[in-house]
């Protein structure tokens, strides 16, 4: 049976691990309010990996920050397995661009820090912290503090601890953004090594289109004012991602239909600010 489709023409189905329907958010300002998202309907299965690139100011972050509870939206509903969204919940982990790893503490300190506001005794919350930090490869760094690590270290150190909590999703805002080209890539490919052992539902947001195409099944091309959902392309490249796969003539086809997609969109009239 075919599945019907929202307002954006995404697929709505019922039994989405994430789904947001008709979901809007609107800011005030002093000559009315900005519509920074419109009606934007999405599912994203479960265990599925699902980018987000647009241009600047298209509700990317918004987005994220609506699955993860941090805002609520205007108009709408955003769901996590058929529940309402009403704020943060432990089965869903954030990971910003900014590490936000505590200098005082050691790697398993600051994995292990979400942790000890749960019920788990010690010796259950080292082993947990101990596995998440063996799946991000710091096994060796475990008793080093922050200010010891480099920048791709410190963010696996984040996704560490998001791991360490056992969320059934991760929802990450460009968390690779301020690191440089190679050390980039590089998280690319062990956050790809991760997932492939711990599958989570991962819904990523970016600003660079290859990043986009390499990490996901699903590439959701936003449009800026308002946010709205512009295309969804299927990234039809099989798991495990190589640097041959990067480099091949498929790749180079999803990557600029891609780019066209995020580069290439017809210009629409902003709305008027609603006084």
């Amino acid at each position: 049976m075919k599945p019907s489709l929202g307002k954006s023409g995404v697929s709505s189905t019922s039994g989405a691990k994430i789904s947001f329907r008709a979901a809007g958010k609107t800011f005030p300002l002093k000559q009315g309010e900005f519509t920074a998202l419109d009606e934007v309907s999405l599912d994203i299965a479960d265990r599925e990996f699902v980018t987000v690139v647009g241009p600047s100011g298209c509700g990317k972050s918004t987005l994220l920050n609506l699955a993860a509870g941090l805002a609520e939206p205007t108009t709408g509903q955003v769901l996590v397995d058929g529940a309402v969204v009403t704020g943060p919940g432990p089965e869903r982990g954030v990971i910003f661009q900014q590490y936000a790893l505590f200098p005082w503490l050691t790697v398993r300190g600051n994995v292990e820090f979400g942790l000890k506001l749960t019920s788990l005794s010690a010796a259950e919350r080292r082993r947990k912290a101990d596995h998440a930090i063996e799946l991000v490869g710091l096994k060796d760094f475990a008793d080093a503090l922050p200010k010891t690590l480099s920048g791709g270290m410190k963010q696996r150190c984040a996704i560490a601890r998001a791991y360490a909590v056992d969320p059934e999703v991760l929802l990450m805002d460009e968390p690779f953004g301020a690191l440089d080209a190679l050390t980039r890539v590089q998280m690319q490919d062990q956050l790809l090594d991760t997932w492939t052992q711990e599958r989570r539902t991962v819904l990523f947001v970016t600003h660079d289109v290859d990043e986009a195409v390499y990490l996901a099944r699903r590439v959701v091309v936003m449009a800026a004012r308002p946010g709205r959902v512009h295309r969804v392309i299927d990234v039809d490249l099989p798991y495990p991602r190589t640097e041959e796969l990067r480099l091949s003539p498929e790749f180079a086809r999803i990557r600029n239909e891609v780019w066209h997609a995020v580069y290439h969109q017809e210009p629409v009239a902003p709305k008027a600010p609603v006084t």
